[in-house]
């Protein structure tokens, strides 16, 4: 059986920032409703304090997670160790998206390298935290991140960027509304 807590322990902390992966999971209240489960990498994870995380989301296919935490705030992240000692740690917790235009960002954004492509930052205020044993979670080598992400960005600039977000990031694929909104050129 797990261990639980309601606060991020210094030794999550550290197990937390020794891993190059994590997932997210958030869903609609709907029964009819998908799940949305995402893997993340970039080194884009930070423990803000012992009850509060961010990562820093990228513009992608979809905006699930903004949708859904709109909705409900419900978001799961969990963390897997795949290399060293077996472990598998989860992260409850009620979110929240903090975009470019809005007051908090300021505040927020420092604690993450920011790219062109960086849409939002998911907040996530936690209220447990469990640790599982990850016996059978398989052991892989980390190469590196990938710079294709980086170079789609590039390729179509801040105007490209906007109306891809504009097209595939204001509805989640339920129909749910994201928190993001047109940004100012």
């Amino acid at each position: 059986m797990g261990k639980f807590s309601t606060a991020i322990q210094p030794h999550h902390r550290e197990f937390i920032e020794n891993q190059h992966m994590f997932f997210t999971t958030t869903a609609p209240l709907s029964e009819a409703g998908h799940i949305n489960l995402s893997p993340k990498g970039i080194d884009g994870f930070r423990v803000l304090t012992d009850n509060q995380v961010g990562y820093m989301d990228f513009i992608g296919s979809g905006n699930e997670t903004s949708a859904h935490v709109l909705e409900n705030g419900r978001i799961t992240f969990m963390f897997c160790a795949f290399q060293g000692p077996p472990n598998i740690l989860r992260l409850y917790g009620k979110g929240r998206t903090v975009l470019p235009d809005s007051a908090e960002w300021e505040e927020v954004s420092v604690h993450f390298k920011l790219y062109p492509s960086t849409r939002q930052i998911i907040l996530a205020d936690i209220d447990l935290v469990q640790t599982s044993c990850g016996y059978g979670v398989p052991l892989y080598e980390h190469v590196g991140e990938r710079s294709i992400l980086f170079e789609w960005a590039a390729k179509k600039g801040a105007e490209g960027l906007e109306d891809y977000i504009q097209e595939k990031n204001l509805v989640s694929i339920d129909g749910l509304p994201t928190d993001y909104k047109m940004q100012s050129s």
